[in-house]
């Protein structure tokens, strides 16, 4: 059992509510330290002084809105005796909040929303994506991305800059974490997205992407699921039981929603497992994949 439960954000949070000019990682820091606080039962000025400073940096650093020094940080965890498993979940975020991640190259053509989602896969246990309009970003290769950023982009540099975006954002796979599921919805597979010859190379990229020990796919079959599945996408991340709360990305058209309400968190996780029970069976999946890439051809 970990020393301190799950640090949670804002209990209504919203991207909006949270301010998307803020690092997602340094608002997560700040709750996580926030919580370690609370449960020794010390006040911020108990901590003020450790680092030399006031209460009101403390507050700054428990809301994100000060870049957290690594020298306070270490200096915070050693006074409040914090476990070897809460300091690695600390330092996994502090080295996120500092870094100038490589996806910070690409702000002009990733909106800011998008950012902080990319900032958080990184560092979760488990992923878990609905989509029923396209394939989800971690699978796409670059045509299909391209085909989808034709769709919002017309000049050729912008376009080229978000696609590598994408591919770079795909680098994640090759880590041991984290694991990603995939319900993808039937109608995803009939929709030529950048043309047959870029949707057949798509969809062979996700038979071999569903051989992948790290990766899951389920096809949501037409008719299947219909009481649970959502009428947006959803992408569900879970994170070690002693790191920060585990989330819901809810993309609009102009924004996103980071939901980490406890009570929502779980009906969404409880919705969309319904939904992958639903859901073809990996082997089923692929013969699914196999028919349609078929059509493909002809």
């Amino acid at each position: 059992m970990p020393a301190v439960p799950r640090a949670r954000l804002n209990e209504e949070a919203t991207v909006t509510e949270l301010h998307t000019g803020r690092e997602a990682a340094s608002i997560m820091l700040g709750s996580f330290l926030r919580q370690c606080r609370e449960e020794r039962r010390l006040n911020q000025s108990d901590l003020a002084h450790v680092i030399r400073s006031s209460i009101s940096k403390i507050s700054r650093l428990e809301r994100g809105e000060s870049p957290p020094k690594p020298r306070d940080v270490a200096d915070l965890a050693d006074f409040m005796g914090l476990s070897i498993e809460e300091r690695r979940t600390i330092q996994g975020l502090l080295d996120q909040a500092r870094n100038e991640a490589w996806y910070q190259q690409f702000s002009d053509v990733t909106p800011s929303y998008l950012r902080r989602l990319i900032a958080l896969e990184g560092s979760a246990q488990r992923i878990m994506v609905y989509e029923n309009q396209v394939v989800p970003g971690l699978l796409q290769i670059r045509g299909y991305a391209r085909s989808l950023v034709q769709t919002v982009r017309d000049d050729e540099w912008e376009i080229e800059r978000a696609v590598e975006m994408r591919m770079l954002r795909q680098r994640m796979l090759d880590q041991q974490f984290p694991r990603v599921t995939a319900l993808i919805d039937q109608g995803v597979l009939l929709r030529p997205r950048g043309g047959s010859a870029v949707m057949r190379d798509q969809l062979e990229h996700l038979l071999l992407a569903a051989d992948a020990q790290r990766v899951n796919i389920r096809i949501v079959r037409f008719g299947s699921g219909a009481e649970v599945a959502p009428p947006y996408a959803l992408t569900q991340l879970d994170f070690e039981a002693e790191g920060p709360a585990d989330l819901v990305y809810v993309e609009r058209i102009n924004g996103a929603d980071y939901i980490t309400d406890a009570a929502a968190v779980d009906k969404y996780r409880r919705d969309l497992h319904q939904l992958h029970g639903a859901a073809a069976g990996r082997n089923e999946s692929k013969k699914l994949i196999r028919e349609a890439i078929k059509d493909y051809y002809s």
